[in-house]
């Protein structure tokens, strides 16, 4: 398939590299010009109308933008250039809300609109994204050989029992959640979960290098090597997860993480859980201390927080090292 990409960084730019690999044809555009050269195999574009004259129809373009004001300028600008038939694809992390509201906007064009929440950070060029889908049936069946190319597929992971007659596309790494803003609301549940998991991990890490602190009596200091501890625990225990994995890779590279400022950053995600949690009227304690926590980080730093900021290194290239 023909498909236009509004936004080459990081995962924008790989999304590309992913879908040209299987032999899709990708117009890419970017504000800054260095990158549109960077994407080697694509056709690049000057403008979003240089974008959509580029494509035929009926297009599919692609925004892989910042959540936010950037991303509502471009899918307003680009209702006024594309046609009736064409589809506008958010594969950022907006808010849920937005995607219903812009899908009906665009709907009274007779413009399709999918919204796609995407997992996968730096590595997706390889591994593949876990897709979570929102947009009318049918434009989404007619996407499936973007999604289905950008998937991880089944790989060599178990299969689920009891899962005989369900979606097959699940099981290669993405889902159809519902109507517009579906996907990204699965994907701002799953974000909140990122959350709880990391502060689990940085906590428990922080327990274990405290253990080895003079304030303890003697014969009760342990001084524990943190990244043996992440990687023993990879393999067969229970808390083993990719998460970890990035763990062992940070505290392998730096024992002490001495380069980070242990200030976290929020994408946003967190508070919108924590915000529909409440819509809800669902207990969320976990995710909300967790939210709650890296507010904390930016008064005061823990090596549990210097951790939260290796791991979001490196799963989605975030940088939150000393100034």
């Amino acid at each position: 398939m023909q498909i236009g990409i509004v936004g080459l960084g990081r995962m924008g730019a790989n999304i590309g590299r992913r879908l040209m690999r299987s032999g899709h044809q990708v117009v890419g555009f970017d504000a800054s010009p260095e990158a549109v050269k960077a994407l080697e195999g694509a056709t690049g574009a000057a403008s979003l109308e240089d974008l959509v004259g580029k494509l035929s129809a009926p297009r599919a373009v692609w925004v892989m933008l910042p959540a936010g004001k950037i991303t509502e300028q471009t899918v307003e600008k680009l209702g006024g250039l594309l046609s009736r038939g064409d589809i506008v694809i958010d594969g950022g992390n907006s808010m849920f809300k937005d995607d219903v509201r812009r899908a009906a906007a665009l709907k009274e064009k007779g413009i399709a609109y999918c919204d796609v929440g995407t997992s996968g950070g730096v590595w997706g060029l390889e591994r593949g994204y876990c897709m979570m889908i929102g947009g009318d049936k049918a434009v989404v069946d007619h996407l499936d050989p973007i999604f289905k190319t950008l998937a991880p597929g089944a790989g060599d992971i178990e299969r689920t029992p009891n899962r005989e007659g369900a979606d097959p596309r699940v099981t290669e790494g993405y889902m159809h959640c519902g109507p517009a803003g579906s996907g990204h609301f699965v994907k701002m549940v799953h974000n909140g979960i990122e959350y709880g998991l990391m502060q689990a991990y940085a906590e428990g890490f922080d327990i274990i290098q405290g253990r080895a602190s003079e304030k303890l009596p003697e014969e009760e200091r342990f001084d524990i090597n943190l990244a043996d501890v992440a990687e023993v625990w990879r393999r067969g225990s229970v808390v083993a997860s990719w998460l970890l994995d990035l763990t062992a890779i940070a505290l392998a590279k730096s024992p002490k993480l001495s380069e980070f400022s242990g200030k976290v950053d929020d994408s946003g995600e967190g508070r919108w859980t924590v915000n529909a949690a409440v819509d809800e009227a669902v207990a969320a304690p976990v995710i909300t201390a967790a939210l709650f926590a890296r507010f904390r980080s930016r008064i005061d730093n823990s090596f549990g927080e210097k951790l939260l900021s290796a791991m979001r290194k490196e799963f989605g290239g975030h940088v939150e090292t000393k100034k």
